[in-house]
C-alpha cells in the first residue's frame, strides 16, 4: 500500500516506539490524503496516528518469533 512504510517485523534492531509512531503516520497521512491535515482535523488525525501505533504494537508484540 504504501512503499514508504518499513516491515518493522524481523529487523535486526530493536522496534522503536518512533519505528512505530512513523509507521503508524505514513499509514494515516496515505489513508486521510493529508501529509498535514487542515486545523480543523489536526485532532482526529492525532488520535487515528496513536490508534494504530497502538495496534502497531500490540501486533507486533503478540507475534511469534520465527
Amino acid at each position: 500500500m504504501c512503499r514508504s512504510i518499513k516491515t518493522l517485523r524481523g529487523s535486526a534492531e530493536p522496534v522503536t516506539d518512533d519505528d512505530v509512531r512513523a509507521a503508524a503516520l505514513q499509514y494515516v497521512r496515505k489513508l486521510s490524503g493529508y501529509r498535514q491535515p487542515a486545523q480543523r482535523n489536526s485532532a482526529v488525525f492525532e488520535v487515528a496516528v496513536d490508534e494504530v501505533a497502538a495496534a502497531t504494537q500490540r501486533l507486533l508484540d503478540g507475534l511469534a518469533a520465527r
